[in-house]
């Protein structure tokens, strides 16, 4: 099997990084408006707070994630929130999880005005998922709660 290559997302990626993004949706039981999608593909490609990378396999794109900086109250330097990651199911547990997570961890330490700090969040019963960030991370106590 080739090495999976993680890179910065491009614009030539974009039908390959919708159709993921459809199923990433489609997991969490999201319906997301066509304009929203497009809006987030132009902020990723944008040098904005938005980012991601992806991870290739044969030059093929197999995954994404996308992350944020943003300020804190608790830092001076921004933190990094991960907030979105995902993996072709027909290759997970391959290695292009923690990569993504690492490209992320090697962007947060390399951005001047950052901390170094990178959360993310999942559903509780994400349990594929969480073998890896219990790997990778640290479950925190938090509890998070939403506007109804």
């Amino acid at each position: 099997m080739p090495e999976i290559e993680i890179r910065p997302l491009l614009a030539t990626d974009e039908q390959p990084w919708r159709d993921m993004w459809q199923t990433y949706l489609e997991f969490y039981e999201q319906e997301l408006e066509p304009e929203v999608t497009d809006n987030l593909f132009k902020r990723l490609l944008s040098d904005g707070f938005h980012s991601a990378f992806v991870a290739v396999n044969d030059g093929i794109l197999i995954g994404f994630v996308h992350y944020v900086f943003h300020g804190s109250t608790w830092s001076i330097g921004q933190v990094c929130y991960l907030e979105d990651l995902f993996v072709n199911e027909t290759i997970r547990g391959g290695g292009a999880g923690r990569k993504l997570i690492e490209a992320v961890y090697s962007a947060a330490d390399a951005e001047p005005e950052a901390s170094g700090k990178v959360y993310w969040h999942t559903n509780e019963n994400n349990e594929r998922a969480r073998k890896l960030y219990d790997r990778i991370g640290v479950l925190s106590d938090y509890v998070r709660y939403e506007r109804p």
